[in-house]
């Protein structure tokens, strides 16, 4: 899998958050670094596909075969602070949800998943009562476990305490040797010390 951006740029009303990226994604983690309010997420979104840019574009080839932009959905898996889930669910009902939609890695069932989410305990609960880091390690679970080409992570480690900071940078570990994966932080913790690091202020 490649993602190319070319020419990218995105203007809110005057002002630029980034413009003529250039710039080609492969099979590799990244970090795309710069201080808060910069544009991280922004980036991230447009490359996605859910954010149009103001000029530009994106490109996701497979085996040189460029894939159709509305097809890009079904080759990537997010985790975001700002993820809607659907706070009606049981967790179990939710994983049952998502995937769906989305090939769990390695053909896992629901009780295999949560055992690796770390939250089988709490299989039955309703996931509008979850705690907020309940709530963004599920996001993380979700995404570390669906079987897509591309992994897209935004300030990953929000909300998650030591032991749970612990856990993702543990899936990380493996998940970044199989697949692309980028991630939008201004931490360096939450991304290994291997990562490409792309800084979006080059592109201002």
């Amino acid at each position: 899998m490649k993602i190319e951006a070319r020419n990218l740029s995105k203007r809110f009303n005057r002002e630029w958050i980034f413009k003529n990226l250039n710039y080609q994604f492969t099979k590799s983690c990244y970090a795309i670094t710069g201080p808060n309010g910069s544009g991280k997420s922004t980036l991230l979104q447009t490359l996605w596909g859910q954010m149009l840019p103001t000029t530009g574009e994106v490109i996701y080839t497979q085996n040189e075969t460029v894939i159709p932009a509305d097809e890009v959905f079904k080759h990537v898996a997010i985790a975001t602070p700002y993820l809607e889930l659907i706070d009606e669910f049981t967790l179990t009902e939710m994983v049952d949800f998502h995937f769906r939609f989305k090939k769990p890695r390695q053909h896992k069932t629901t009780p295999e998943l949560l055992e690796l989410f770390e939250l089988s305990h709490a299989r039955t609960k309703v996931i509008g009562n979850f705690s907020s880091g309940m709530r963004q390690r599920l996001k993380l679970g979700l995404a570390f476990y669906s079987h897509t080409d591309v992994l897209f992570l935004d300030e990953p480690t929000t909300n998650l305490d030591k032991n749970a900071t612990a856990w993702y940078l543990n899936q990380l570990a493996t998940i970044s040797s199989e697949t692309m994966v980028l991630i939008a932080s201004n931490q360096e913790h939450e991304y290994p010390a291997s990562a490409i690091k792309v800084n979006i202020l080059a592109f201002k």
